[in-house]
């Protein structure tokens, strides 16, 4: 089974446009992380709190961030697809979030074989209020953890996306890639 954090590439063409593996759904409270010892997709619980998942999320391939994690990305779909789906996506923008203290921001893509998503090339594509209930989302989704705690930082457009999502493929190349003595 190929490792679908350090064996698929990041994208066909990043970072304009990106892999997505999906481990949790839209519409959904379980949240699935992917296990690179498995490999696969494992739940890792059930959200706490009474909020469902705003889109399709999951990690970019051959990426890690400043969280000490794969770079988390969040797909916006039609119709959720499953856990250990590959989703080829169209990053339009970043939200820049703090989770318990650590910088763990989050790129907003859509899937470009979605004809729905053809015109949204930007985050300021998206409608206000849906940006609000993404917002709300990570806001809102650790609050019955026993303390935790997590603020959305606010928005930044493509290029921003495109700046981190460099960063993270060097980060990655750096640390988990990187050559051992």
């Amino acid at each position: 089974m190929v490792n679908k954090w350090t064996e698929l590439a990041t994208g066909p063409e990043p970072p304009e446009t990106v892999y997505a593996v999906i481990e949790c759904l839209q519409g959904e409270r379980n949240k699935y992380e992917y296990d690179k010892d498995v490999p696969g997709v494992v739940l890792d619980r059930v959200l706490h709190s009474n909020v469902v998942y705003p889109g399709d999320y999951g990690f970019i391939p051959r990426s890690y961030y400043d969280d000490d994690d794969p770079f988390d990305i969040l797909v916006l779909v039609t119709d959720p697809t499953f856990p250990g789906c590959v989703i080829e996506a169209r990053p339009i923008g970043l939200m820049r979030m703090d989770d318990d203290g650590e910088k763990d921001d989050k790129v907003i893509a859509v899937p470009t074989e979605d004809p729905r998503f053809a015109e949204v090339t930007g985050i300021d594509d998206l409608r206000d209020h849906r940006k609000a209930e993404i917002a709300e989302f990570f806001e809102t989704y650790k609050n019955l953890e026993a303390d935790k705690e997590t603020a959305v930082l606010g928005w930044e457009d493509r290029a921003a996306a495109h700046d981190a999502i460099e960063h993270a493929m060097d980060l990655y190349d750096e640390t988990v890639d990187a050559p051992r003595s």
